[in-house]
């Protein structure tokens, strides 16, 4: 599982580069810091990294 959030946040940190830099203006979605897209992808690779942190904790409290 942990391979697959890597895999996950990766692909979301490349989106988020992508909006940022303004790729996705031809699809409507406006490019810098303002856009939806880019807090959106920025949130979900920021929820991964406490989820695997969390996840982290637990196993060495379990060892």
């Amino acid at each position: 599982m942990a391979k697959i959030l890597d895999i996950i946040g990766l692909v979301l940190i490349a989106i988020m580069t992508l909006s940022f830099v303004g790729t996705f203006v031809s699809y409507g979605i406006k490019s810098g810091t303002s856009s939806e897209v880019f807090w959106g992808c920025a949130g979900a690779t920021l929820l991964i990294i406490i989820f695997r942190k969390m996840k982290r904790k637990q196993e060495e409290k379990e060892n």
